[in-house]
Protein backbone atom coordinates (compact mmCIF):
# COMPACT_ATOMS: atom_id res chain seq x y z
CA UNK A 1 0.00 0.00 0.00
CA UNK A 2 1.22 3.50 -0.84
CA UNK A 3 2.04 5.88 2.01
CA UNK A 4 0.33 8.76 0.23
CA UNK A 5 -2.11 9.45 3.06
CA UNK A 6 -1.54 13.21 2.82
CA UNK A 7 -2.36 13.44 -0.88
CA UNK A 8 -4.80 16.19 -1.73
CA UNK A 9 -6.47 15.96 -5.10
CA UNK A 10 -6.77 19.03 -7.28
CA UNK A 11 -10.56 18.72 -7.51
CA UNK A 12 -10.87 21.95 -9.48
CA UNK A 13 -8.96 20.32 -12.33
CA UNK A 14 -10.58 16.86 -12.28
CA UNK A 15 -13.76 16.20 -14.23
CA UNK A 16 -16.51 15.46 -11.72
CA UNK A 17 -17.56 12.29 -13.52
CA UNK A 18 -14.25 10.64 -12.60
CA UNK A 19 -15.08 10.67 -8.88
CA UNK A 20 -18.76 11.57 -8.68
CA UNK A 21 -20.95 8.61 -7.70
CA UNK A 22 -24.02 8.37 -9.90
CA UNK A 23 -27.27 9.47 -8.26
CA UNK A 24 -30.09 7.10 -7.36
CA UNK A 25 -32.51 7.30 -9.01
CA UNK A 26 -30.80 8.40 -12.22
CA UNK A 27 -31.35 9.11 -15.88
CA UNK A 28 -28.55 9.52 -18.37
CA UNK A 29 -27.46 9.78 -21.97
CA UNK A 30 -24.30 8.73 -23.79
CA UNK A 31 -23.41 10.49 -27.03
CA UNK A 32 -20.67 9.52 -29.48
CA UNK A 33 -19.27 12.23 -31.78
CA UNK A 34 -17.09 12.19 -34.88
CA UNK A 35 -14.72 15.07 -35.66
CA UNK A 36 -14.34 15.71 -39.39
CA UNK A 37 -12.55 19.07 -39.01
CA UNK A 38 -9.90 19.57 -36.34
CA UNK A 39 -10.62 23.26 -36.00
CA UNK A 40 -14.29 22.56 -35.36
CA UNK A 41 -13.24 19.84 -32.92
CA UNK A 42 -11.06 22.26 -30.96
CA UNK A 43 -13.91 24.77 -30.92
CA UNK A 44 -16.16 22.03 -29.53
CA UNK A 45 -13.68 21.40 -26.72
CA UNK A 46 -13.47 25.12 -26.00
CA UNK A 47 -17.25 25.30 -25.71
CA UNK A 48 -17.41 22.17 -23.56
CA UNK A 49 -15.20 23.87 -20.99
CA UNK A 50 -18.25 25.87 -20.00
CA UNK A 51 -20.35 22.70 -19.66
CA UNK A 52 -18.05 20.16 -17.99
CA UNK A 53 -18.00 20.40 -14.19
CA UNK A 54 -14.95 19.84 -12.04
CA UNK A 55 -14.71 17.71 -8.92
CA UNK A 56 -15.62 20.64 -6.68
CA UNK A 57 -19.23 20.04 -7.78
CA UNK A 58 -19.10 17.02 -5.49
CA UNK A 59 -20.41 19.40 -2.86
CA UNK A 60 -23.78 19.12 -4.62
CA UNK A 61 -24.10 15.42 -5.50
CA UNK A 62 -27.75 15.84 -6.46
CA UNK A 63 -26.97 17.91 -9.53
CA UNK A 64 -26.53 16.81 -13.15
CA UNK A 65 -23.14 16.68 -14.83
CA UNK A 66 -21.38 15.93 -18.09
CA UNK A 67 -18.11 14.07 -18.63
CA UNK A 68 -16.15 14.30 -21.89
CA UNK A 69 -13.58 11.75 -23.01
CA UNK A 70 -11.66 11.04 -26.22
CA UNK A 71 -10.58 7.91 -28.02
CA UNK A 72 -7.09 7.70 -29.51
CA UNK A 73 -8.66 8.32 -32.92
CA UNK A 74 -10.34 11.37 -31.42
CA UNK A 75 -7.09 12.86 -30.16
CA UNK A 76 -5.62 12.29 -33.62
CA UNK A 77 -8.62 14.03 -35.16
CA UNK A 78 -7.96 17.05 -32.93
CA UNK A 79 -4.39 17.22 -34.19
CA UNK A 80 -2.58 16.17 -31.02
CA UNK A 81 1.15 15.89 -31.86
CA UNK A 82 2.54 12.41 -32.53
CA UNK A 83 4.95 12.45 -29.58
CA UNK A 84 2.01 13.11 -27.29
CA UNK A 85 -0.18 10.44 -28.89
CA UNK A 86 2.59 7.87 -28.47
CA UNK A 87 2.94 8.68 -24.76
CA UNK A 88 -0.46 7.17 -23.90
CA UNK A 89 -0.84 3.65 -22.53
CA UNK A 90 -0.51 0.96 -25.25
CA UNK A 91 -3.98 -0.44 -24.49
CA UNK A 92 -5.55 2.95 -25.07
CA UNK A 93 -3.63 3.49 -28.29
CA UNK A 94 -4.72 0.11 -29.64
CA UNK A 95 -8.35 0.49 -28.62
CA UNK A 96 -10.84 -2.03 -27.28
CA UNK A 97 -11.77 -3.56 -30.64
CA UNK A 98 -8.13 -4.34 -31.46
CA UNK A 99 -7.71 -6.02 -28.07
CA UNK A 100 -10.99 -7.93 -28.22
CA UNK A 101 -9.43 -11.39 -28.44
CA UNK A 102 -7.13 -10.65 -25.49
CA UNK A 103 -10.00 -9.60 -23.23
CA UNK A 104 -12.36 -12.39 -24.27
CA UNK A 105 -14.61 -10.55 -26.71
CA UNK A 106 -14.76 -13.43 -29.18
CA UNK A 107 -17.49 -15.37 -30.96
CA UNK A 108 -20.79 -13.52 -30.73
CA UNK A 109 -19.03 -10.91 -28.57
CA UNK A 110 -16.45 -10.12 -31.26
CA UNK A 111 -16.20 -6.63 -32.82
CA UNK A 112 -17.67 -7.79 -36.14
CA UNK A 113 -20.95 -8.25 -34.28
CA UNK A 114 -20.82 -4.97 -32.38
CA UNK A 115 -23.38 -2.24 -32.73
CA UNK A 116 -22.00 0.34 -35.12
CA UNK A 117 -20.19 2.69 -34.82
CA UNK A 118 -18.80 1.16 -31.61
CA UNK A 119 -15.29 -0.12 -32.13
CA UNK A 120 -14.72 1.81 -35.36
CA UNK A 121 -12.33 4.69 -36.11
CA UNK A 122 -15.36 7.01 -36.41
CA UNK A 123 -15.78 7.26 -32.62
CA UNK A 124 -13.81 10.28 -31.45
CA UNK A 125 -15.61 11.84 -28.50
CA UNK A 126 -17.77 10.33 -25.75
CA UNK A 127 -20.12 12.61 -23.83
CA UNK A 128 -21.79 11.12 -20.77
CA UNK A 129 -24.56 13.01 -18.98
CA UNK A 130 -26.09 11.81 -15.71
CA UNK A 131 -28.78 13.37 -13.56
CA UNK A 132 -31.22 12.52 -10.76
CA UNK A 133 -34.23 13.32 -12.94
CA UNK A 134 -35.33 13.88 -16.54
CA UNK A 135 -35.80 17.66 -16.23
CA UNK A 136 -32.25 18.30 -15.08
CA UNK A 137 -30.92 15.85 -17.66
CA UNK A 138 -32.69 17.68 -20.48
CA UNK A 139 -31.31 20.95 -19.17
CA UNK A 140 -27.72 19.74 -19.17
CA UNK A 141 -28.18 18.04 -22.56
CA UNK A 142 -29.52 21.31 -23.94
CA UNK A 143 -26.34 23.02 -22.74
CA UNK A 144 -24.29 20.31 -24.43
CA UNK A 145 -26.36 20.61 -27.59
CA UNK A 146 -25.57 24.30 -27.84
CA UNK A 147 -21.88 23.44 -28.07
CA UNK A 148 -22.64 21.72 -31.37
CA UNK A 149 -24.51 24.63 -32.94
CA UNK A 150 -22.92 25.86 -36.18
CA UNK A 151 -20.16 23.27 -36.00
CA UNK A 152 -20.52 21.38 -39.30
CA UNK A 153 -17.22 19.61 -38.72
CA UNK A 154 -18.57 17.69 -35.68
CA UNK A 155 -21.38 15.15 -35.88
CA UNK A 156 -23.33 13.12 -33.33
CA UNK A 157 -23.18 9.52 -34.61
CA UNK A 158 -24.72 7.48 -31.76
CA UNK A 159 -26.94 7.97 -28.72
CA UNK A 160 -27.88 5.67 -25.86
CA UNK A 161 -30.34 6.70 -23.18
CA UNK A 162 -30.34 4.96 -19.82
CA UNK A 163 -32.34 5.14 -16.64
CA UNK A 164 -32.83 3.38 -13.37
CA UNK A 165 -35.57 0.78 -13.71
CA UNK A 166 -38.71 1.29 -11.59
CA UNK A 167 -37.54 -1.51 -9.28
CA UNK A 168 -34.24 0.30 -8.66
CA UNK A 169 -32.45 -2.84 -9.81
CA UNK A 170 -30.71 -4.16 -12.91
CA UNK A 171 -32.50 -6.10 -15.64
CA UNK A 172 -31.48 -9.29 -13.80
CA UNK A 173 -33.35 -8.05 -10.74
CA UNK A 174 -30.45 -7.13 -8.43
CA UNK A 175 -29.58 -3.87 -6.74
CA UNK A 176 -26.40 -2.44 -8.28
CA UNK A 177 -23.83 0.27 -7.66
CA UNK A 178 -23.25 -0.70 -4.04
CA UNK A 179 -19.50 -1.23 -3.77
CA UNK A 180 -17.19 1.69 -4.53
CA UNK A 181 -13.66 2.32 -3.20
CA UNK A 182 -12.65 5.44 -1.34
CA UNK A 183 -10.02 7.46 -3.22
CA UNK A 184 -7.31 9.09 -1.10
CA UNK A 185 -7.56 12.85 -1.11
CA UNK A 186 -11.06 13.00 -2.59
CA UNK A 187 -12.88 13.43 0.69
CA UNK A 188 -15.50 10.92 -0.44
CA UNK A 189 -15.97 7.94 1.89
CA UNK A 190 -15.93 4.46 0.40
CA UNK A 191 -18.80 2.04 0.78
CA UNK A 192 -16.75 -0.58 2.68
CA UNK A 193 -15.57 0.70 6.09
CA UNK A 194 -13.14 -2.24 6.28
CA UNK A 195 -11.23 -1.08 3.20
CA UNK A 196 -8.62 1.63 3.59
CA UNK A 197 -8.80 4.38 0.93
CA UNK A 198 -7.08 3.42 -2.33
CA UNK A 199 -4.12 5.53 -3.46
CA UNK A 200 -5.25 8.36 -5.73
CA UNK A 201 -2.84 7.31 -8.48
CA UNK A 202 -4.85 4.14 -9.06
CA UNK A 203 -7.57 6.32 -10.56
CA UNK A 204 -6.22 9.81 -11.30
CA UNK A 205 -2.96 10.41 -13.16
CA UNK A 206 -0.26 12.52 -11.56
CA UNK A 207 -0.45 10.99 -8.07
CA UNK A 208 1.30 7.98 -6.42
CA UNK A 209 -0.49 4.66 -6.88
CA UNK A 210 -0.53 1.58 -4.63
CA UNK A 211 3.05 0.73 -5.59
CA UNK A 212 4.21 4.12 -4.31
CA UNK A 213 5.15 5.22 -7.82
CA UNK A 214 3.68 7.67 -10.26
CA UNK A 215 1.84 5.79 -13.05
CA UNK A 216 3.02 6.53 -16.59
CA UNK A 217 1.34 9.74 -17.69
CA UNK A 218 0.69 11.15 -21.17
CA UNK A 219 2.70 14.18 -22.20
CA UNK A 220 2.70 17.09 -21.90
CA UNK A 221 1.94 17.13 -18.18
CA UNK A 222 -0.88 19.60 -18.67
CA UNK A 223 -2.71 16.99 -20.77
CA UNK A 224 -2.02 13.97 -18.59
CA UNK A 225 -2.22 15.29 -15.05
CA UNK A 226 -5.62 14.91 -13.37
CA UNK A 227 -6.87 12.82 -16.26
CA UNK A 228 -8.16 9.27 -16.14
CA UNK A 229 -8.75 6.42 -18.56
CA UNK A 230 -12.37 5.45 -19.13
CA UNK A 231 -13.64 2.08 -20.33
CA UNK A 232 -17.06 2.31 -21.93
CA UNK A 233 -19.03 -0.86 -22.80
CA UNK A 234 -22.56 -1.67 -23.91
CA UNK A 235 -23.62 -5.07 -22.55
CA UNK A 236 -26.86 -6.75 -23.63
CA UNK A 237 -28.52 -8.95 -20.99
CA UNK A 238 -30.44 -12.11 -21.89
CA UNK A 239 -32.92 -11.93 -19.06
CA UNK A 240 -35.33 -14.56 -20.39
CA UNK A 241 -32.51 -17.10 -20.77
CA UNK A 242 -31.35 -16.31 -17.24
CA UNK A 243 -34.82 -16.85 -15.77
CA UNK A 244 -35.37 -20.02 -17.77
CA UNK A 245 -32.05 -21.48 -16.65
CA UNK A 246 -32.86 -20.85 -12.98
CA UNK A 247 -36.31 -22.41 -13.41
CA UNK A 248 -34.75 -25.53 -14.93
CA UNK A 249 -32.31 -25.86 -12.02
CA UNK A 250 -34.77 -25.28 -9.17
CA UNK A 251 -37.94 -26.91 -7.94
CA UNK A 252 -39.63 -23.80 -6.56
CA UNK A 253 -39.38 -20.01 -6.29
CA UNK A 254 -37.44 -20.11 -3.02
CA UNK A 255 -34.76 -22.33 -4.52
CA UNK A 256 -34.55 -20.13 -7.63
CA UNK A 257 -33.95 -17.07 -5.49
CA UNK A 258 -31.24 -18.87 -3.53
CA UNK A 259 -29.47 -20.10 -6.67
CA UNK A 260 -29.58 -16.62 -8.17
CA UNK A 261 -28.15 -15.14 -4.97
CA UNK A 262 -25.37 -17.75 -4.92
CA UNK A 263 -24.44 -16.82 -8.50
CA UNK A 264 -24.35 -13.09 -7.74
CA UNK A 265 -23.15 -13.09 -4.13
CA UNK A 266 -25.99 -10.85 -3.01
CA UNK A 267 -29.74 -11.13 -2.65
CA UNK A 268 -31.91 -8.99 -4.97
CA UNK A 269 -32.20 -6.30 -2.27
CA UNK A 270 -28.43 -5.91 -2.19
CA UNK A 271 -28.00 -7.76 1.09
CA UNK A 272 -24.73 -9.76 0.87
CA UNK A 273 -24.64 -13.51 1.39
CA UNK A 274 -21.60 -12.92 3.59
CA UNK A 275 -23.93 -11.37 6.18
CA UNK A 276 -27.19 -13.22 5.53
CA UNK A 277 -26.56 -16.53 3.81
CA UNK A 278 -29.96 -18.18 4.20
CA UNK A 279 -32.50 -15.53 3.26
CA UNK A 280 -32.83 -12.01 1.91
CA UNK A 281 -32.83 -9.08 4.32
CA UNK A 282 -34.25 -6.00 2.55
CA UNK A 283 -33.46 -3.73 5.51
CA UNK A 284 -29.81 -4.75 5.35
CA UNK A 285 -29.77 -4.36 1.56
CA UNK A 286 -31.13 -0.82 1.83
CA UNK A 287 -28.67 0.28 4.54
CA UNK A 288 -25.53 1.82 2.95
CA UNK A 289 -23.75 1.71 6.31
CA UNK A 290 -24.06 -2.09 6.49
CA UNK A 291 -24.66 -3.62 3.05
CA UNK A 292 -20.99 -3.42 2.07
CA UNK A 293 -19.43 -3.90 5.49
CA UNK A 294 -18.05 -7.41 5.09
CA UNK A 295 -15.12 -9.52 3.95
CA UNK A 296 -14.63 -13.10 2.82
CA UNK A 297 -11.72 -14.16 5.05
CA UNK A 298 -14.04 -16.03 7.42
CA UNK A 299 -15.65 -17.87 4.49
CA UNK A 300 -12.66 -19.08 2.46
CA UNK A 301 -14.45 -22.29 1.48
CA UNK A 302 -17.46 -20.34 0.22
CA UNK A 303 -20.22 -21.92 2.26
CA UNK A 304 -21.89 -18.53 2.65
CA UNK A 305 -20.81 -16.85 -0.59
CA UNK A 306 -19.30 -19.17 -3.23
CA UNK A 307 -15.78 -18.25 -4.28
CA UNK A 308 -17.00 -18.13 -7.90
CA UNK A 309 -19.90 -15.74 -7.23
CA UNK A 310 -19.94 -12.58 -9.34
CA UNK A 311 -19.22 -10.01 -6.62
CA UNK A 312 -16.47 -12.16 -5.11
CA UNK A 313 -14.73 -12.60 -8.46
CA UNK A 314 -14.96 -8.89 -9.28
CA UNK A 315 -13.60 -7.92 -5.85
CA UNK A 316 -12.20 -10.76 -3.72
CA UNK A 317 -11.73 -8.33 -0.81
CA UNK A 318 -9.71 -10.05 1.94
CA UNK A 319 -10.19 -13.60 0.59
CA UNK A 320 -6.79 -13.48 -1.11
CA UNK A 321 -4.85 -11.91 1.77
CA UNK A 322 -3.13 -15.26 2.33
CA UNK A 323 -1.85 -15.20 -1.26
CA UNK A 324 1.44 -13.32 -1.09
CA UNK A 325 1.52 -12.83 -4.88
CA UNK A 326 -1.89 -11.14 -5.05
CA UNK A 327 -2.60 -7.54 -4.04
CA UNK A 328 -6.28 -6.94 -4.68
CA UNK A 329 -5.81 -3.19 -4.19
CA UNK A 330 -3.93 -3.06 -7.50
CA UNK A 331 -7.06 -4.21 -9.30
CA UNK A 332 -9.77 -2.07 -7.70
CA UNK A 333 -12.05 -0.22 -10.08
CA UNK A 334 -14.40 2.73 -9.99
CA UNK A 335 -17.56 1.53 -11.76
CA UNK A 336 -20.41 3.61 -13.07
CA UNK A 337 -22.92 1.05 -14.34
CA UNK A 338 -26.30 2.18 -15.65
CA UNK A 339 -29.25 0.28 -17.12
CA UNK A 340 -30.77 0.77 -20.55
CA UNK A 341 -33.86 -0.62 -22.24
CA UNK A 342 -37.24 -1.67 -20.82
CA UNK A 343 -37.50 -4.31 -18.08
CA UNK A 344 -38.71 -7.75 -19.13
CA UNK A 345 -42.11 -8.21 -17.42
CA UNK A 346 -42.02 -10.37 -14.32
CA UNK A 347 -42.39 -14.07 -15.02
CA UNK A 348 -41.78 -13.85 -18.78
CA UNK A 349 -39.49 -16.66 -19.96
CA UNK A 350 -39.37 -15.85 -23.69
CA UNK A 351 -37.20 -13.09 -25.11
CA UNK A 352 -39.32 -10.21 -26.41
CA UNK A 353 -36.65 -8.87 -28.77
CA UNK A 354 -36.11 -5.64 -26.82
CA UNK A 355 -32.59 -4.29 -26.40
CA UNK A 356 -31.86 -4.10 -22.68
CA UNK A 357 -28.79 -4.31 -20.57
CA UNK A 358 -26.05 -2.41 -18.80
CA UNK A 359 -23.83 0.48 -19.81
CA UNK A 360 -20.60 -0.45 -18.03
CA UNK A 361 -18.21 2.43 -17.35
CA UNK A 362 -14.86 2.11 -15.56
CA UNK A 363 -12.53 4.92 -14.54
CA UNK A 364 -8.92 4.27 -13.60
CA UNK A 365 -5.26 4.93 -14.29
CA UNK A 366 -4.40 1.40 -15.44
CA UNK A 367 -6.59 -0.14 -18.14
CA UNK A 368 -4.50 -3.30 -18.30
CA UNK A 369 -4.11 -4.23 -14.63
CA UNK A 370 -7.49 -2.96 -13.56
CA UNK A 371 -10.23 -3.55 -16.15
CA UNK A 372 -8.43 -6.06 -18.40
CA UNK A 373 -6.97 -8.04 -15.50
CA UNK A 374 -10.27 -8.40 -13.67
CA UNK A 375 -12.13 -9.31 -16.86
CA UNK A 376 -9.66 -11.95 -18.04
CA UNK A 377 -8.09 -13.33 -14.85
CA UNK A 378 -10.98 -13.15 -12.40
CA UNK A 379 -14.22 -13.09 -14.39
CA UNK A 380 -13.28 -15.37 -17.29
CA UNK A 381 -10.80 -17.66 -15.54
CA UNK A 382 -11.25 -19.75 -12.43
CA UNK A 383 -7.62 -20.58 -11.67
CA UNK A 384 -7.37 -18.07 -8.82
CA UNK A 385 -10.32 -19.72 -7.03
CA UNK A 386 -9.12 -23.25 -7.71
CA UNK A 387 -11.69 -23.95 -10.43
CA UNK A 388 -9.92 -23.47 -13.77
CA UNK A 389 -12.89 -24.73 -15.79
CA UNK A 390 -15.29 -22.17 -14.31
CA UNK A 391 -16.09 -18.60 -15.34
CA UNK A 392 -18.22 -15.92 -13.73
CA UNK A 393 -21.73 -17.46 -13.74
CA UNK A 394 -23.46 -14.19 -14.57
CA UNK A 395 -21.17 -12.17 -16.85
CA UNK A 396 -18.50 -14.73 -17.78
CA UNK A 397 -17.86 -15.99 -21.29
CA UNK A 398 -19.96 -19.14 -20.87
CA UNK A 399 -21.00 -21.03 -23.99
CA UNK A 400 -23.60 -23.53 -22.85
CA UNK A 401 -21.03 -25.78 -21.26
CA UNK A 402 -20.14 -23.53 -18.33
CA UNK A 403 -20.45 -24.65 -14.72
CA UNK A 404 -20.64 -23.12 -11.27
CA UNK A 405 -19.86 -24.75 -7.93
CA UNK A 406 -21.87 -24.09 -4.77
CA UNK A 407 -20.14 -25.46 -1.64
CA UNK A 408 -22.58 -27.10 0.76
CA UNK A 409 -22.82 -29.98 3.22
CA UNK A 410 -22.77 -32.92 2.80
CA UNK A 411 -22.16 -32.66 -0.98
CA UNK A 412 -21.37 -29.59 -3.05
CA UNK A 413 -23.75 -28.64 -5.83
CA UNK A 414 -22.48 -27.97 -9.32
CA UNK A 415 -24.61 -26.16 -11.89
CA UNK A 416 -23.90 -27.38 -15.42
CA UNK A 417 -24.54 -26.08 -18.91
CA UNK A 418 -24.41 -22.37 -18.13
CA UNK A 419 -25.30 -20.35 -21.25
CA UNK A 420 -24.13 -16.77 -21.88
CA UNK A 421 -26.37 -14.29 -20.07
CA UNK A 422 -24.45 -11.16 -21.15
CA UNK A 423 -23.33 -10.29 -24.68
CA UNK A 424 -20.97 -7.47 -25.61
CA UNK A 425 -22.54 -4.97 -28.01
CA UNK A 426 -19.43 -2.81 -28.26
CA UNK A 427 -17.18 -0.44 -26.40
CA UNK A 428 -14.29 2.01 -26.42
CA UNK A 429 -11.16 2.88 -24.47
CA UNK A 430 -11.17 6.60 -23.77
CA UNK A 431 -9.22 9.28 -21.94
CA UNK A 432 -10.91 11.98 -19.86
CA UNK A 433 -8.45 14.88 -19.42
CA UNK A 434 -8.50 17.28 -16.54
CA UNK A 435 -9.95 20.75 -17.06
CA UNK A 436 -6.51 22.19 -17.88
CA UNK A 437 -5.99 19.33 -20.33
CA UNK A 438 -9.25 20.18 -22.08
CA UNK A 439 -8.13 23.79 -22.34
CA UNK A 440 -4.81 22.67 -23.84
CA UNK A 441 -6.65 20.60 -26.47
CA UNK A 442 -8.83 23.57 -27.36
CA UNK A 443 -5.76 25.77 -27.89
CA UNK A 444 -3.70 23.41 -30.04
CA UNK A 445 -1.79 25.19 -32.74
CA UNK A 446 -2.51 24.30 -36.36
Amino acid sequence: MSDATDVTLDLEDIQSGALHERPSPYVGTYLLLRIDDRHAGRELVRRLLAVVDSGVSLADPADAWITVAFTHHGLKALGVPRESLESFAPEFRQGMAARAAEIGDVGENAPEHWEKPLGTPDVHVVLAALSPDADRLESVLARAGRTLEQLPGVEVIWRQDCYQLPTGRTSFGFKDGIGQPAVQGSGIPGSNPREEPISAGEFILGYPDETGSLPPMPTPDVLGRNGTYVVFRKLHTRVADYRLYLREQATDRQERELLAAKMVGRWPSGAPLALTAEQDDPDLGADPTRNNDFGFRDDLRGFKCPAGAHIRRANPRDALDHEMSVNTRLHRMIRRGTSYGPPLPEGVLVDDGADRGIMFVFAGAHIKRQFEFVKTQWLNDGIFIGAPAEKDPLVGRNDGTGRFTIPQVPVRRRLQGLPPFVVTRGGEYCFAPGIAGLRWLSELAT
